[in-house]
Parts: structure tokens; C-alpha cells; sequence
């Protein structure tokens, strides 16, 4: 297999990285493309073979599928599989420019499902139609096994964990529960509620004086307009994710809009408090971590989690060892087993 591997946020970049290390190791063909969905998030140092920009646009999503159009047809030159992680634009982008050439494409964290095409927005519906052209499934757990199955998609599924554990594998003993609160908040359908949820927060960490309110501010604009509301919050530039998964270990608690830190805070037993209207990743609530549909709702559930911050670290998103499973399962359609 020759694999061109495509990214364009730092999401995608911290879940794929435990994957190119495991294609070196084991002398798998690939090259990278990245999209600049992400810039500001990702380091400049990042070695890749290829770049594509983004267009503008008056829409930001439609620019980006533009991107389309920018990718040079060298790029997929002796490419034999095409690989994308998750659900964003960059990853439908990719998958359908595979697509378009016949190229199969291998869907990594595949099977993700909330059936609600505006939560999230617009990711649901890019990793449904991910699924629909992909050839290669790679699922984290047995549930996304399910979903996939639910849809008539039985062929090369396979069930791995979820890569991004891989990079936590030697933090799990360095654990400790601190009296840090680590925020983070960005979700496109989280902006017309920012200013409310920045609200409620702020009144949280005046009630809880004794705890340090931490968010590292998302650089999107309608995210910073409402950094002073947050008088009684730290509100520092996003963090290297190296240092951010060393806030994690230590924290006492993580307030979050985001699905993939479910992940991770299972993994670590840290509780979360998920401020989104579902999960994608339904296997660990009301275990580590906890919906929070409204503002109004941050207050009382907080203060019902916060008398008894102790959990058990979960593998019910993989073990730390994906990228392995993943390198056996190439080998294996490889061989034709």
C-alpha cells in the first residue's frame, strides 16, 4: 500500500502522528498533505510533502471545499490508498478527491454517529458522507462498529481504539487531581452562546474561589470577542499540545465543548463536563464525562461533580496502542486475508 495521508487542523494532526511513527517503524509507503484549515494552531515546522492553501470565500466552509480545486494531480502520483482522520472539512475535502479518482480511502476514527446533522455542525454530516465512500473503516469502539453496521456498511471494519490515546499512553501514572479547572470552548454551534456560557463561568469561578479557572482562548473571532467577560477566569493563548495534555493530567476537573477531550479525560479519569446538546461519543457518560445542553445547567451540574472528583482511567475509547492494530490491519487487506 502506497497511503497519502491528508490533515488540515491540529486535531487531525495530534491523532495521525502516532500513525506516521508507526508507517516509519514498519516500512509503510506514505506521504502527507496538509490543508490549512488549521495555521495559526499548527506549527511551522511541521515536515509535510505537501501544502495546499485554502481559497477565500465569503463562506468559510465553502472555501474550504474549494480546497479541492488547489490540490496538484502530482500529489496523488503512485498513491494507492488515501487516508483521512475524523470529520472536518479537510477530511470530506480529501476523501472526496480520492473518491473522484477511484482511490480508495481509509477512514480513520470512522463510525462516529449522533444522527443529528446540526450537532455538530457541520461535522456529522461530513463523517456520514466520509463513511459513504470510504473503503477502509476504522472504528474506536464497538458502538461506531454498530452505527456502521446499522448502515449496511459490513465490509473492512474494523474496531482499533482511537489513536490519539496512543500519545497518553505514559501520562496514565503521572496522573494527580489538581485544583486547576481547564476550559476550552469553540464549537461553531457553540457562538451564538459564547457570551452565556463565558457568563456562567466567570460566576463559577467566583464561587469557587479556591479553584483556578483556566481556558486557553480559540483564536476564532467569535470566540476572542467575548474574552472580557471572563474577569475571574485565566484566559491565556492556546497551549502546545505537549503542555496541554500536562494541564490535563494535573486539573481537577475539564469544562469543554469538544468531543475528542472525552477521549482523553476517560482515559486519564478526569470528569468532564461536555457543554454540547449530544456526544458523538456516548460510551463514556455519565462515567467521566457529563452533558451539559444549556448555560443555565453548567452551575448545578458542577456543583454536583465537583464534592467527589475521583473516577477510574477507561479503555472504552483503545488502550493506547491503536496505531499497532492499524499498521496489522493494512498488512492484512494488504494480503487479502
Amino acid at each position: 500500500m502506497n497511503i497519502l495521508v491528508c490533515y488540515g487542523t491540529r486535531p487531525e494532526l495530534i491523532k495521525i502522528k502516532p500513525l506516521l511513527n508507526a508507517f516509519k517503524a514498519n516500512d509503510i509507503w506514505f506521504k502527507t498533505l496538509r490543508v490549512e484549515q488549521h495555521t495559526t494552531l499548527i506549527s511551522d515546522n511541521e515536515q509535510d510533502d505537501y501544502t495546499v492553501g485554502v481559497p477565500n470565500g465569503f463562506n468559510r466552509l465553502d472555501a474550504l471545499l474549494g480546497t479541492a480545486n488547489n490540490i496538484p494531480e502530482s500529489v496523488f502520483k503512485d498513491v494507492t490508498h488515501l487516508l483521512v482522520q475524523g470529520d472536518t472539512a479537510t477530511a470530506f475535502v480529501c476523501a472526496m478527491a480520492g473518491f473522484h479518482r477511484n482511490i480508495p480511502v481509509i477512514h480513520l476514527e470512522a463510525g462516529l454517529r449522533t444522527y443529528n446533522t446540526q450537532n455538530p455542525y457541520p461535522e456529522e454530516t461530513y463523517r456520514q458522507l466520509i463513511s459513504r465512500v470510504a473503503s477502509i473503516h476504522l472504528c474506536p469502539t464497538n458502538e461506531n462498529k454498530r452505527n456502521l453496521t446499522g448502515e449496511g456498511i459490513n465490509n473492512n471494519v474494523f474496531v482499533v481504539g482511537n489513536t490519539v490515546l496512543d500519545n497518553l499512553i505514559d501520562y496514565r501514572s503521572k496522573v494527580v487531581c489538581g485544583n486547576e479547572i481547564i476550559i476550552t470552548l469553540h464549537r461553531r454551534e457553540n457562538h451564538s452562546l459564547i457570551k452565556e456560557w463565558f457568563l456562567e463561568l466567570d460566576k463559577l469561578a467566583v464561587k469557587y474561589s479556591t479553584y483556578k479557572f483556566i481556558l486557553p482562548i480559540h483564536p476564532n473571532p467569535n470566540v476572542q470577542k467575548h474574552r472580557d467577560l471572563l474577569k475571574n477566569v485565566e484566559v491565556i493563548d492556546p497551549l502546545p499540545y505537549k503542555s496541554f495534555l500536562e494541564k490535563l493530567v494535573c486539573c481537577g476537573m475539564i469544562i469543554s465543548d469538544s468531543g475528542g477531550i472525552q477521549e482523553e479525560a476517560s482515559f486519564l479519569g478526569k470528569k468532564l463536563i461536555v457543554c454540547r446538546e449530544t456526544t458523538e461519543r456516548p460510551e463514556s457518560l455519565n462515567q467521566t464525562s457529563f452533558l451539559c445542553k444549556k448555560p443555565k445547567d453548567l452551575q448545578p451540574l458542577f456543583d454536583r461533580l465537583i464534592v467527589d472528583l475521583s473516577c477510574e482511567q477507561s479503555d472504552v475509547y483503545g488502550d493506547g496502542f491503536s496505531a499497532k492494530k492499524i499498521v496489522e490491519v493494512i498488512r492484512k487487506v494488504k494480503d487479502g486475508n
